[in-house]
């Protein structure tokens, strides 16, 4: 009887034991902490500091905000120079950036989405959806005198995953090839700044342009996740700009990441800043970096998003996590594996591979830097830089407004200088 008595306690302990190991842990949301509690060193992280303040006074950069968080603690949150030249206005913490490239992780979370409820496949095609990428052509001769050219027909149709990887053969407008930019400029198709168009026409007539290279032939950094953007327009029935604040933006608290900033917030808007020929630094005053401060109509899934620095971390430490930040859950674990693995094969992005919207740092690229082989990344037009580390718990990102950015070491610097900090 005893052994009987004895043997329940047993398995009910083991039941009870099992429940508890298959809880799951709530991931952790931002919060304020100290280096020490998660073994960064507070001495070696003031060498960040020391850094971007050289680079203030040697008048390479005129200000920017440095951000670190360990296992959801906030170790390194600090401003440093000025967000406007010519008002002298220190930076601070919650100013609000251009993110320009940034917006694309924030696309290309969107479509997944979608995708977690059934709506397409990562290989359908997408004239599926958007019918003027039908039958897709390849450009073969191109004139330079008139910017005509003959072309050829696509091996395949592109895939939604062939956009998510940038493999298309869609190029880029404004900073892609010089055939490819001349035929985009004909066609009035925009680089991904601007305030009066609507995407659905500009995105339509895209897919009736001519590709540069057969689709999943190689990565070419392209206006792909605009027309992803647009596939989210397409399928959901929401504008984007009202289906990132209604599935990403909302849930996550992310209260100060817009395409276009209310008036209340023009003045936490970062100027833009730029070199003379000198190389002294100025504020930008061309009308293309005004498009936050308008109301505008174009949704650019692909750059047109601005932002502050722990806005764009809260979304980060959703990725980490899993997919879930403070209960509130975005995406599927086995979808962020998906997104943060390489989805480009045999291809390269420089030392690294390429996820569905991340570019993945590899053991070849992990040896350049110190950044953990499997964190995933990418950084903006203008200066902003981001990236998350798996293995070491880590969200990162420096902001710089500035174009163009000579001394972009200073990017590279701080990826090196987080890593010399981890007393681990």
């Amino acid at each position: 009887m005893k052994t009987k008595i004895g043997l329940l306690i047993v398995s009910l302990v083991l039941i009870v034991s099992c429940t508890q190991t298959q809880t799951p842990k709530q991931k952790p949301g931002l919060k304020e902490g100290t280096p020490s509690s998660v073994n960064v060193s507070d001495v070696r992280l003031s060498r960040i500091d020391n850094m971007l303040k050289q680079g203030i006074d040697s008048g390479w950069i005129a200000g920017a905000v440095g951000f670190i968080a360990r296992d959801g603690q906030i170790v390194y949150d600090k401003a440093f120079g000025v967000n406007d030249i010519e008002k002298k206005s220190l930076m601070k913490r919650d100013d609000i950036f251009r993110i320009a490239s940034q917006t694309k992780a924030i696309t290309s979370v969107a479509v997944m989405t979608l995708f977690e409820q059934g709506k397409f496949l990562l290989d359908d095609p997408i004239s599926k959806y958007i019918p003027e990428f039908v039958h897709p052509k390849v450009v073969d001769k191109f004139n330079e005198k008139d910017s005509s050219y003959t072309t050829i027909p696509a091996n395949r149709e592109i895939t939604i995953r062939d956009l998510l990887t940038h493999t298309s053969g869609i190029d880029y407008a404004g900073i892609g090839s010089k055939n490819m930019r001349a035929i985009y400029a004909k066609a009035d198709i925009p680089g991904g700044f601007g305030a009066n168009m609507i995407l659905g026409e500009k995105m339509r007539a895209l897919g009736k342009l001519p590709l540069v290279h057969q689709p999943g032939e190689r990565f070419t950094y392209g206006l792909n996740v605009d027309v992803l953007g647009y596939l989210v327009e397409v399928i959901s029935g929401e504008s984007l700009d009202k289906y990132f604040y209604n599935h990403i933006f909302e849930p996550l608290g992310m209260n100060d990441t817009y395409f276009y900033l209310p008036e209340s917030k023009y003045d936490r808007l970062v100027k833009v800043i730029t070199e003379d020929k000198d190389r002294h630094l100025a504020n930008f005053t061309g009308d293309f970096v005004k498009y936050p401060l308008t109301k505008g109509t174009y949704f650019s899934g692909g750059a047109g998003l601005s932002s502050t620095i722990k806005d764009y971390a809260i979304f980060l430490q959703m990725m980490l996590n899993g997919g879930e930040y403070n209960g509130r859950r975005i995406l599927a674990k086995r979808t962020v594996e998906l997104m943060t693995c390489n989805q480009i094969g045999e291809l390269n992005v420089g030392r690294d591979k390429f996820g569905l919207g991340f570019q993945i740092t590899t053991e070849y690229g992990q040896a350049r830097l110190g950044v953990t082989e499997g964190s995933f990344a990418w950084g903006g037009y203008f200066g902003t830089i981001y990236w998350a580390d798996p293995k070491e718990h880590l969200v990162c990102l420096l902001f710089i407004n500035q174009s163009p950015l000579s001394h972009s070491e200073l990017q590279d610097k701080f990826r090196a200088l987080v890593y010399q900090a981890l007393n681990d």
